[in-house]
């Protein structure tokens, strides 16, 4: 799987990205959940904390990256009154292994970093851990691969004396994969003091690709909020 985050970076820019309209989208989505939901691909907690919130429901919380479990459970430690109901799954969804099924999955940010091979079995281990009737959601960007483009910054912030900069550029681009490279950045003044690259494959998989996997795992359609995509095991 692709991952294009660099950790230092995650937090200071998805809570000014999609993370907040995600948190507003979550208490009608997950109406009824109230024993056990699976997040895939947790991060650094910044949704788990909010399906807790949100939910009186148990939390699995799945998250492959050593990094980010680091910072998924400091922030867990901040908040001891979860640390009897969320449980850190250290590995990915091909291993998944939970004692009983779940009422509902959850899937934030993740499509783009799975390889369609990886896509089609992991939809079959799911159903295998989903209950009968229980809701998969999960955020998906339409129109298939973005074209190539050239080097723009994409996002900075202020930390102190410091600003925090990500830029990317679209290299190559064909049917749902694109290749990527991410550029983050500590600058001070004019002067860049780190830098981390990273270069790989991403995904953005076309409306009928995803509705015939699941389709063909078991799933049916069902509503969900704008941005993301909803299904049940039927």
């Amino acid at each position: 799987m692709t991952d294009f985050i660099a950790v230092p970076f995650y937090d200071l820019f998805q809570e000014n990205g999609h993370v907040p309209k995600i948190r507003e989208k979550l208490p009608a989505l997950l109406t009824g959940v109230t024993r056990s939901i699976l997040e895939i691909g947790a991060g650094t907690g910044l949704i788990t904390t909010s399906l807790a919130d949100c939910t009186p429901a148990e939390v699995f919380a799945l998250e492959p990256s050593a990094g980010m479990r680091a910072v998924l459970l400091s922030r867990l430690a901040e908040r001891p009154e979860l640390l009897e109901r969320v449980t850190v799954l250290p590995y990915d969804a091909l291993s998944l292994d939970l004692a009983e099924p779940v009422e509902a999955m959850v899937m934030i940010n993740v499509m783009y970093a799975l390889e369609p091979d990886y896509r089609k079995r992991m939809w079959p281990v799911l159903a295998e851990r989903l209950e009968p009737g229980g809701l998969l959601a999960f955020t998906w960007s339409p129109g298939g691969a973005p074209e190539p483009r050239p080097l723009q910054e994409l996002e900075s912030r202020r930390v102190g004396r410091h600003t925090y900069r990500v830029s990317s550029e679209i290299t190559s681009s064909e049917a749902e994969a694109f290749t990527a490279r991410y550029l983050y950045q500590v600058v001070e003044g004019d002067t860049v003091i780190a830098e981390e690259e990273i270069v790989g494959s991403a995904y953005r998989p076309l409306r009928e690709t995803i509705e015939a996997e699941l389709t063909g795992a078991g799933f049916v359609q069902a509503e969900a909020p704008e941005g993301m995509l909803g299904w049940r095991l039927g």
